[in-house]
């Protein structure tokens, strides 16, 4: 066990845990923030992508003992309930109908986030490659990829 700080969201934490538990395993069971999804727990479908220190990164691969002084941001914290709206691409992704049964939609919208933070511009060929480290299988990737061109039109 080893004693971590880190920032969830916004909230500084210090943690006592095994440095070798998934930062996958600890926001869902540790933290009860289950937005986070595994997909194939092998860091191949980007279902779990969450941003540390605000790169994208797949959390199932990520152990906790990396994390000490980190900034951790996920799907819970691009719109708090407190704030009452959604975030622009999980807007764009419900008014174009790119989310289907869920399971990857909160991979596929850090990885939007994420793009938009450092190109809030992006071409559809951009957005695709952004995106490519995202597998869905129910809606197919013409939605998703308007969703996000709407995001960055509307910011």
């Amino acid at each position: 066990m080893i004693s971590l700080s880190l920032t969830v969201n916004g909230h500084p934490l210090t943690v006592e845990i095994d440095p070798l538990t998934r930062l996958l395993d600890f926001l869902r069971r540790h933290l009860r923030l289950t937005g986070t999804k595994e997909g194939c727990g092998e860091g191949e479908c980007g279902a779990c992508s969450v941003l540390v220190g605000g790169t994208l990164v797949v959390s199932c691969l990520v152990p906790m003992g990396q994390l000490d002084g980190a900034s951790v941001l996920t799907i819970e914290g691009l719109a708090p309930v407190e704030a009452a709206r959604l975030a622009p691409v999980q807007a764009a992704l419900l008014e174009e109908g790119g989310a289907q049964c869920g399971i990857c939609t909160p991979g596929i919208v850090m990885a939007a986030h994420a793009l938009l933070a450092a190109n809030p511009q992006p071409t559809l060929g951009e957005v695709r490659e952004a995106l490519a480290g995202n597998l869905c299988r129910c809606t197919g990737y013409t939605a998703i990829c308007e969703a996000v061109r709407r995001a960055a039109a509307q910011t």
